[in-house]
């Protein structure tokens, strides 16, 4: 079984010491989705605060309130359960008349803003989050706090995926062997185990450039991604604009999603890459009868960082793009257990 390592981080281990999510409101993250809706159209948009609940729990909830198939309800992006979460749910209208949701209550949920447009919500169609999270019992110098938050808000952090994708104990790890032996699983528990398996593997690229010091900078043969996009071009050439273009985070060097197809990096960047994925055959050769090879960015900008520091409590604002883990941030900070 495939344990999952203390990814290298960016700097020394930190020395500042805490606790997070010792309640749900000490963790909240708020969608950020960036288009207008129009008012009109099949489909009801509700914006939902959540507290302690799954997001497929409450789509599923969303969906027999209104009558209707759970694949007719839409959400952006899966939110943590131990937390509080706003985002956005679309559910199909049954007929013109709609939906009473006055009358929809769970425990824990509330209904904050309705509207209407015409088409379902899609994955990944959220620009990002907004994170607020305290973090408790921080027995550190605000010198010392201040030095690592200015840190991070120059230079980001290594775009890691959280430790909550590969599962308690690696499990989701373990479900991408046995899909990978042979047995099969249920929709849900396959795109689980193929996350887990692409994930791990993107993280050790990325701990190999961490380690070589080349995670935030362009080298030749390179994908670089642009921020916030799934657009990625090949560098050929590191020129100067493209080097202010890095230094601004306006682009970010890339790394393997793993899957089927060839790769569109090359030189030193391919190699690196091959030599990181190396020693898990089992889980490089399955993603590559499974799924196509994409990129994602190794270096995670925080925007909007701001801190307070008030009686051994960190409280800590920031945004992130999709598909950022604040805990990959987190861990940049402080010392934790999860």
């Amino acid at each position: 079984m495939q344990t999952v390592p203390d990814w290298t981080r960016l700097h020394e281990a930190p020395e500042i010491q805490g606790h997070i999510r010792q309640s749900a409101s000490d963790f909240e993250v708020t969608e950020v989705l960036d288009y207008a809706l129009s008012g009109d159209g099949e489909h009801d948009y509700l914006w939902l605060e959540k507290r302690d609940a799954n997001t497929t729990w409450i789509a599923g909830k969303l969906a027999r309130h209104a009558g209707i198939r759970e694949s007719d309800v839409g959400f952006a992006g899966l939110k943590d359960r131990n937390a509080v979460t706003r985002q956005w749910f679309s559910v199909r209208r049954p007929s013109s008349a709609g939906t009473d949701w006055d009358s929809f209550g769970l425990p824990g949920v509330r209904i904050l803003e309705q509207a209407r447009h015409g088409r379902k919500l899609r994955r990944g169609a959220h620009s990002g989050n907004k994170f607020r999270i305290a973090l408790r019992g921080v027995d550190a110098p605000a010198t010392t706090v201040n030095e690592r938050l200015d840190l991070i808000r120059v230079a980001g952090v290594p775009n890691y995926f959280g430790a909550q994708r590969f599962g308690r104990d690696g499990n989701n790890l373990q479900l991408a062997t046995d899909l990978f032996a042979g047995r099969r699983l249920r929709r849900n528990k396959r795109s689980i185990a193929l996350s887990a398996a692409r994930s791990y593997l993107f993280n050790h690229i990325l701990q190999h450039r961490v380690r070589e010091g080349s995670w935030n900078r362009l080298i030749p043969g390179e994908c670089a991604c642009l921020d916030g996009s799934n657009s990625i071009f090949v560098v050929d050439h590191v020129d100067q604009e493209l080097q202010k273009r890095c230094e601004n985070m306006d682009i970010h060097p890339g790394g393997a999603l793993w899957g089927r197809g060839e790769s569109a990096c090359s030189g030193d960047i391919l190699l690196l890459e091959q030599s990181a994925v190396a020693p898990f055959e089992e889980l490089k050769k399955g993603l590559e009868t499974q799924m196509d090879q994409s990129r994602r960015a190794l270096r995670l900008a925080v925007r909007d960082l701001q801190w307070e520091l008030d009686t051994q409590t960190l409280w800590l604002e920031f945004r992130l793009t999709r598909g950022g883990y604040a805990t990959a941030v987190l861990r940049e900070i402080a010392s934790f257990p999860l």
